[in-house]
């Protein structure tokens, strides 16, 4: 059995340090915006090349907290993407904005900035862009579309902690970045957890005090705010993680690599890499013909897979009343028909990659043969 991805496996190597590091916060008592998380927001700051980081309880109130901080709210536009998950554009929702959904760059799968460009009106108050499986939007098109509109740039960077573009970190770029620690990241607490950071000391004062009811002195309160705090427990988790960060990251493109030349024949596509880019593989993911057949047959190898994602937002229940048809983007449409997510993880051995890519094989070429791989 090769498992999407083993978390199991994570902690075990990290174990005796993990619960170390728990033991020693619940003998504090200092469990709320403690020394750790201080820590954890002065270090994921650094990384990202940012001057602030907000320890929040999740990456969605990261996304929430972003919108609130600049400001969006009835009336205003936030124009971004359909193919992602959907608390990017339901915290817009929430904030009582339109999301504006345009289509996808067909070899990134992220925003198109020529399209974004023509999404602008009167009414758009900030683009939120998505790093989408640990590969960064093109962020030279981006930060001009920002500065000629005077549009800030909200990152959700939920997937792409330590990818850069041009040699400059992914966050670092927009008003704020915004990003998930929920367990299956690569950077991944044992429960949820967010942060936004952001050089701008303004939003960051806006977030800090959101985070704690809107007030930053107890029981006085500025603003109407949220109870979005990392917990103490989780940030010393965390912390004990970033230290093996940069090794998991390396190990994951070198399992990349390695499928990528697997699979360089096949009737598949394998992720394309900007070269302006550094891809950190939150997914491994492909454009398959046949996908959904070709999930089933995995299934039956005992090897794992997913699809992020299956239906674009524009085309979800919730968001019927924009009226936005089967066809209107197009790419996004395709692509949540093609893709498909192989395994991937630090732990994931040589042989097993070779295993998946044989499965694969097996399945475009001689699947009846291969049954018992």
């Amino acid at each position: 059995m090769i498992p999407i991805l083993d978390l199991k496996a994570q902690y075990q190597s990290i174990r005796e340090e993990v619960n170390a590091a728990v033991l020693e916060v619940l003998a504090s008592g200092n469990y709320i915006l403690g020394p750790n998380v201080q820590a954890l927001e002065q270090e994921i700051a650094q990384i990202c090349g940012c001057r602030y980081g907000i320890g929040l309880a999740s990456g969605t109130d990261a996304l929430r907290l972003a919108l609130d901080a600049l400001g969006i709210g009835p009336g205003d536009e936030v124009i971004t993407t359909s193919f992602t998950f959907i608390a990017t554009a339901n915290t817009i929702s929430r904030a009582g904005a339109k999301p504006v959904f345009v289509d996808i760059e067909p070899r990134t799968f992220n925003l198109d900035p020529t399209l974004v460009e023509q999404a602008i009106t009167e009414r758009t108050r900030a683009i939120l862009l998505v790093h989408l499986y640990g590969q960064p939007s093109d962020m030279t098109a981006f930060v001009d579309l920002s500065e000629r509109y005077g549009l800030p740039l909200i990152e959700d960077s939920a997937q792409a902690l330590l990818s850069t573009w041009q040699g400059k970190p992914i966050s670092s770029f927009g008003a704020v970045g915004c990003l998930s620690f929920y367990p299956t990241k690569n950077l991944g607490a044992y429960g949820d957890g967010g942060m936004a950071v952001t050089n701008d000391p303004e939003i960051a004062e806006r977030l800090d005090t959101l985070r704690r009811h809107g007030g930053r002195i107890r029981y006085h309160h500025e603003r109407l705010g949220y109870n979005s705090r990392l917990d103490e427990l989780q940030a010393a988790a965390l912390r004990v993680k970033l230290r093996y960060l940069a090794d998991w990251t390396a190990a994951r493109q070198r399992i990349a690599a390695l499928y990528d030349e697997l699979l360089a024949d096949l009737p598949v596509t394998t992720p394309y890499v900007a070269p302006e880019a550094t891809h950190v593989y939150h997914q491994y993911t492909i454009r398959a013909p046949h996908r959904d057949a070709l999930r089933v047959f995995l299934a039956e190898q005992g090897i794992g897979s997913a699809v992020y994602y299956p239906v674009p937002l524009h085309r979800q229940e919730m968001y019927a009343d924009l009226g936005m048809d089967e066809g209107s983007l197009p790419e996004a449409e395709r692509a949540a028909r093609e893709v498909l997510s192989l395994p991937i993880y630090p732990e994931l051995t040589e042989e097993q990659v070779v295993k998946v890519a044989e499965a694969v094989r097996c399945f475009y070429f001689s699947a009846q043969e291969c049954r018992d791989i």
